[in-house]
């Protein structure tokens, strides 16, 4: 990095999602080097977002409902995202009953994830035409399906769920990536990417570097997901072949096409929370 005016610049505070849809993206990033030029900070997408809005990270992913509420003060980057064009397999609900069935029962919510809670919410009333009760718990599908005719879950455990204890239980499933591609016909896109604004303004060089090296740890990752998955499976219940087939079903882009996605989703939920459904949503170019 360059040193600055007054001494060198403090590296960009850049938020990780510490959870397996994310850890081609970390693949990537150690193996271009890029780890050396950024402050690495790992939460949950919800907390990232939370700190990239009050200004205590630079760049960071954040769930699109979050974006959709407070991007007045943040810019999209261009490429690097967490979506699915189609299943993707760790944002599910998953029902001891038909989803017909669910009208004025409870469902748990195994997360405050603004943008899945939201697309469920979707899919029920829309798809189904139920309105469910929904209260908040501790992710563990076993626990919640005591408390619960009806589960959302998300990241890892949503995961284990799709492969493990949804066939072996018989329950019902609904992969709300598939779901959501199967109504509108445009991919999802679950987080994206973002800079604030004021850092942008005042570090576009650091910004750019940042911005480039996402793109090319993704494009590493996705060149060599079966690297990936093999090392990530030595720490993992979950085998190379499970995680090649999760992540080959992620999308890790953020185009015009998941932009469309994105603004769709925003013109679907304003209804559900307080956002614009013509809302703006402004991405930085990686030739910027």
């Amino acid at each position: 990095m360059t040193p600055g005016a007054t001494g060198p610049l403090r590296k960009p505070r850049v938020g990780h999602i510490q959870f397996l849809n994310c850890m081609p993206i970390y693949w990537g990033l150690v193996h271009s080097g890029a780890l050396l030029d950024i402050e690495l900070v790992k939460d949950s997408s919800e907390r990232l977002g939370e700190r990239l809005i009050a200004g205590d990270l630079d760049i960071a992913p954040i769930p699109l409902a979050a974006l959709l509420k407070h991007g007045e003060d943040l810019v999209v980057l261009d490429g690097p995202a967490v979506g699915s064009d189609g299943p993707v397999m760790s944002c599910n609900l998953i029902s001891q009953v038909p989803f017909e069935d669910l009208d004025g029962q409870r469902v748990a919510l195994g997360s405050t994830s603004r943008t899945t809670v939201q697309l469920a919410r979707l899919m029920l009333r829309e798809r189904f035409h139920v309105t469910p009760e929904y209260f908040t718990c501790p992710p563990d599908l076993s626990a919640m399906m005591q408390e619960a005719p009806a589960a959302v879950l998300i990241g890892d455990p949503a995961l284990r769920a799709a492969l493990h204890d949804v066939p072996r239980h018989g329950l019902h499933m609904l992969d709300l990536g598939e779901a959501w591609k199967d109504w509108t016909g445009l991919p999802m896109v679950f987080a994206v990417w973002a800079v604030r604004r004021d850092y942008l303004a005042a570090h576009p060089d650091l910004v750019r570097e940042v911005h480039q090296a996402f793109l090319r740890s993704v494009e590493l990752a996705v060149s060599e997901v079966d690297k990936v998955a093999a090392q990530v499976a030595r720490w993992e219940v979950f085998d190379a072949v499970e995680l090649e087939k999760y992540y080959t079903s992620l999308d890790f882009s953020f185009g015009p096409r998941q932009l469309a996605g994105a603004l769709e989703f925003a013109r679907q939920i304003s209804g559900q929370i307080d956002i614009d459904p013509n809302v703006r949503i402004e991405v930085l170019s990686a030739d910027a």
